[in-house]
């Protein structure tokens, strides 16, 4: 008997999983992604050699070249504790829930406590005009509002480390549950101003604490 000669056919694959799993991919992408608020200024750090990160837990102290202190600590809950706070310290200084809940998630700040409110319930538009306004942070004898944001935010971070269950013990001999501090300063930046950080720091028997530089490269 003749072979039966089955019909030739090119193979074909079914793309259309793979084509939904792309959509599904890319939904949850866009869905989950946090958008990196703007930095109120930008600082050119010095250069060197450090390879040493900053940890994920880290206060940070921000002089631009012309002198002005920024402020931020990572942590929601940490940071409407923190506003809490300033809030005793400062009665002028009048909380909504929605003044708190964006304060929670602004990042980085410059104002005094006088403009705070005005700063965090402002739109973008606002925000950029009083971040141009504004002289930073007040850190003079008279009117030391750092100290008292680095007071808050030591007290708001420890707060939630023991809420956590962390003990103090540990927070002692782990540095990666510990509060770290950082100085971020401009290169063109007098050193008076960054000499009174260090000593709001000192005052808070805050001894170690890092400069943010960025990497040399060889060419430099």
């Amino acid at each position: 008997m003749p072979k039966v000669k089955m019909p030739k056919s090119a193979p074909s694959l079914d793309m259309t999983p793979m084509v939904d799993l792309g959509f599904l991919l890319v939904t949850f992408f866009i869905l989950t992604a946090k958008f990196r608020p703007n930095e109120p200024l930008i600082v050119d750090t010095p250069k060197s050699h450090a390879e040493i990160q900053l940890p994920e837990k880290v206060m940070v102290i921000t002089i631009d070249s012309a002198g002005r202190a920024y402020f931020d600590l990572s942590g929601k809950d940490i940071r409407t504790a923190m506003i809490k706070g300033m809030a005793e310290r400062y009665p002028s200084l009048k909380l909504t829930d929605q003044v708190v809940q964006r304060f929670s998630v602004l990042g980085m700040f410059g104002m005094p406590v006088a403009s705070l409110e005005q700063y965090v319930s402002g739109d973008e538009k606002t925000k950029a005009a009083l971040d141009k306004q504004t002289l930073g942070i007040p850190m003079d004898s008279l009117n030391n509002e750092m100290a008292d944001w680095i007071q808050e935010g030591y007290e708001a971070f420890m707060a939630d480390a023991q809420a956590k269950g962390v003990s103090l013990e540990e927070l002692r001999k782990n540095d990666k549950l510990r509060l770290s501090y950082a100085i971020k300063a401009d290169g063109e930046t007098d050193y008076e101003k960054i000499e009174k950080v260090v000593d709001i720091f000192r005052d808070k028997q805050i001894y170690q604490f890092n400069m943010v530089t960025s990497m040399e490269t060889g060419d430099n």
